[in-house]
């Protein structure tokens, strides 16, 4: 994804400001289109590791689409005067993805999550979405060496279901280098998107935060009181709205 007048740069990412109806068009166009496309989902932690990593910042940047997931995202762009029209959930706009592809014939494959958990999420998913086709599944525990066998095996194995949509759930920054090495030997595809949890979430393994936290955009606060160990990359956050802020100071 190329910066440009009309995208919001967030330490050197640009997004697109996009309303989510925008981002189910551009997802749909996406698609539609001829090319396979990826989209990654970037909250504060993911830009801040790219701050101070560029290699991360390259492999956000190589994105067709960029969704800003999580309110310190939306809430960095108006502190620094250029205000994203929406927070756009990664769990949320691909679960419009299903919608969008149940009925338009667009299989899926799921990658991700500790064995058995992406066929439970299959399971779980084809229930909400009855004429959804999930045409394959595997857990994330393999050796994601490139050219190493158990790669190889994991991209035969997509190969052969031929799926439109793949939603890769490793966690950042493994997903997004996943994809961006992969994918290339993947043309069939139409899309490619880095999920994160969501795997667990579907399959039922973890639960979502109540609505209030969802609406409010204080989903880490839910889960940082259930999991103590997601409290640590909370403490970037400051650092990470500062800079944010030092950047419209000293563009």
């Amino acid at each position: 994804m190329k910066s440009s007048a009309s995208t919001v740069s967030l330490l050197g990412v640009p997004f697109e400001p996009l309303s989510r109806g925008d981002a189910q068009v551009r997802i749909a166009s996406l698609l539609c289109g001829t090319k396979s496309a990826t989209v990654f989902t970037p909250n504060p932690e993911m830009l801040w590791q790219a701050k101070k990593d560029p290699e991360l910042k390259v492999l956000l940047k190589r994105a067709d689409l960029l969704l800003p997931d999580g309110v310190g995202v939306t809430l960095a762009a108006r502190l620094k005067g250029t205000p994203l029209p929406a927070r756009l959930p990664g769990i949320d706009m691909a679960e419009w993805i299903l919608s969008y592809a149940a009925p338009h014939g667009l299989s899926v494959f799921l990658l991700g999550g500790k064995p058995g958990v992406a066929q439970a999420a299959a399971d779980k998913l084809q229930q909400r979405f009855p004429t959804l086709t999930v045409c394959g599944t595997h857990h994330g525990y393999f050796d994601k060496t490139v050219t190493g066998q158990e790669n190889q095996a994991v991209l035969n194995q997509i190969r052969r279901a031929t799926p439109a949509i793949l939603f890769v759930c490793f966690g950042f920054p493994a997903q997004e280098r996943w994809i961006s090495e992969n994918t290339p030997a993947l043309p069939f595809l139409r899309l490619s998107m880095g999920l994160g949890g969501s795997l667990d979430v579907w399959s039922g393994k973890l639960h979502r935060a109540p609505a209030a936290f969802q609406r409010t955009g204080t989903e880490w606060l839910w889960r940082a009181l259930r999991e103590p160990r997601r409290i640590l990359p909370l403490l970037h956050a400051p650092a990470f709205l500062a800079a944010t802020v030092a950047e419209r100071l000293h563009p």
